[in-house]
């Protein structure tokens, strides 16, 4: 085992430039799986918080007509009763200003409500609105002007604007607005329909759901509300990250390369090891060794490149136009078990690569060749 292992470091030291070129073949490789998936990451990450700006981590329906008092839970941060309600906004027509008209889902929050939503800066009171920054650019309302929201039975509640907000997602920015409970009382008559709750972990809201609900609630989590966006979003990642795998599958074809030219290379020493008793056991150690050492060795350089690039990334990010995505720059999150995933995957690529030239190896036959 010795005896192999040393004569495989020397085999590789023989030729420098084709090891180091294999080394960086599949260091690279590894490098740039590694910042793809840590930059999807972060763009997921990023817009889930974009998201969870105006949306509730966890909504708990009351199963009857009375609501019932709220049940306590250590990981709740803030909870509010709410009722919601589609309505048709009209700005009236002001000097040179022509109406403006938009349907939009108008959230109606009880006492506690402002802490839900710490980002948006609500300051809800009785007759006032707060649009969506997409939304208010479509009714062409500022702060302070009236609008009045028609409901489905024709019922109309005139409404003073007192801000907008903004979380980056254009779906919520363009259809939803806040108000106070009683206002969606009034509007549509329906009264609280349950409680919005806000967790310390968002990523936990369908268990603290489950925890909280008992008989008397329904829980809907916010990863079942968003499960589409959060498919197509893991699928994105899956797919991206099988298309930048396949430059490490090339990376080990020329760890295979450099390995069967170096059989093909030291075939009269590897008859000779034979006939001079060396098992085939042994020769094949040989070989099966360099492939462990390039592999390794490639795994850790690209791991070494790879968090290196994620960290010049995070302090430098990439910017992206606010207009087309719901984030202004391109988040950095590398986790350990990407880190980890990739390099499992790369070092079997690469020790199924060296197989090739293992078997050619051990069929060498020294009595054919030293004739």
């Amino acid at each position: 085992m010795r005896f192999a292992f040393f004569l495989a470091l020397a085999h590789l030291r023989r030729r420098p430039l084709q090891t180091a070129l294999a080394l960086l073949g599949v260091g690279v490789g590894v490098a740039v799986l590694l910042t793809a998936l840590s930059l999807t990451n972060g763009f997921v990450s990023g817009l889930v918080r974009a998201t969870l700006k105006a949306y509730p981590h966890l909504v708990l329906f009351s199963l009857s007509e009375e609501l019932p008092p709220m049940p306590q839970h250590p990981e709740m941060e803030a909870y509010a009763p709410f009722a919601a309600t589609k309505a048709l906004l009209i700005r009236p027509a002001e000097g040179a200003r022509g109406p403006g008209v938009d349907f939009a889902t108008l959230v109606g929050l009880g006492e506690g409500g402002e802490a839900l939503y710490p980002g948006l800066g609500l300051g809800l009171e009785p007759g006032g609105i707060y649009l969506g920054s997409a939304l208010q650019q479509s009714l062409g309302a500022f702060v302070g002007d009236r609008l009045y929201a028609m409901s489905a039975t024709q019922e109309r509640v005139e409404l003073r604007v007192l801000g907008a907000f903004r979380t980056g997602n254009y779906l919520l920015d363009s259809a939803y607005a806040f108000v106070d409970l009683k206002t969606v009382e009034r509007l549509s008559g329906i009264r609280a329909q349950g409680y919005q709750v806000r967790l310390k972990d968002p990523w936990r809201a369908k268990e603290i759901g489950v925890a909280l609900a008992g008989t008397r609630f329904f829980p809907q989590a916010w990863q079942d509300t968003q499960r589409t966006l959060l498919e197509q979003l893991s699928l994105q990642k899956r797919v991206l990250g099988i298309l930048i795998f396949l430059i490490v599958a090339v990376a080990a074809l020329g760890v295979a390369n450099l390995l069967v030219l170096k059989v093909v290379e030291k075939t009269p020493e590897i008859a000779l090891l034979r006939a001079m008793g060396a098992s085939r056991f042994t020769v094949g150690m040989v070989f099966a060794l360099e492939g462990v050492f390039l592999g390794i060795g490639g795994v850790l350089l690209g791991n070494l490149l790879g968090y290196l690039l994620c960290l010049y990334l995070s302090l430098r990010p990439v910017d992206l136009p606010g207009e087309l995505y719901f984030l202004t720059h391109l988040p950095v999150e590398m986790r350990l078990s990407d880190f980890l995933l990739v390099s499992g995957a790369s070092l079997a690529a690469t020790f199924l690569s060296a197989l090739l030239p293992l078997f050619r190896a051990l069929r060498v036959q020294p009595g054919v060749v030293l004739r």
